[in-house]
């Protein structure tokens, strides 16, 4: 059986520790290093383990296809994604810690769960977490006013778990 190893992480600048301290050594903040737990190892050699599959290439060149963009409505995030999000796309969001970015995902999740699409349908969406809690997103959402927006919300950090998850008849948009 696999030893569960654990880290420990300031929470004022995300800085990361073998062990605990009552300084964080980056930022100069006291008390604010707490332990995390990682997966154990087993998982990650399982995952690393299997073989994929071959995909297949192709160029540059072909069919135009009408491309739906769902509008957040927040003027500079619609405009960094071209114009709106494509379903089915992943976007990468990285700063510094407490710069913004869980309060601008949900704000944008908040809107766009709150929007309806072209046929009249509201947008499905849902909002999974692999660093905060359902409680610290319920209380970020409080303080936005977005408690009531329809929202689906979970917290997870196994890839497969979500993909099995997200992969039914009745998916998010």
């Amino acid at each position: 059986m696999a030893r569960a190893s654990s880290r420990f992480v300031c929470q004022s600048c995300g800085a990361v520790f073998p062990r605990w301290a009552g300084k964080c050594d980056s930022c100069g903040e006291w008390n604010t290093i707490t332990e995390e737990f990682l997966p154990s190892e087993t998982t990650s050699k399982s995952v690393a383990g299997k073989k994929g599959r071959t995909i297949q290439f192709v160029g540059l060149k072909g069919e135009k296809t009408h491309t739906v963009r769902y509008k957040s409505d927040i003027v500079e995030l619609d405009r960094v994604c071209g114009g709106g999000l494509v379903e089915g796309s992943v976007i990468l969001v990285g700063g510094d810690p407490g710069i913004g970015k869980s309060t601008l995902l949900l704000q944008t999740v908040g809107r766009l769960a709150s929007a309806k699409k072209q046929n009249g349908d509201c947008i499905r969406c849902a909002y999974i977490s692999g660093e905060e809690s359902i409680d610290q997103i319920r209380l970020r959402a409080s303080r936005l006013q977005l408690s009531e927006t329809p929202v689906e919300l979970a917290s997870a950090m196994n890839v497969r778990d979500i993909l099995t998850s997200l992969d039914t008849e009745d998916t998010p948009d």
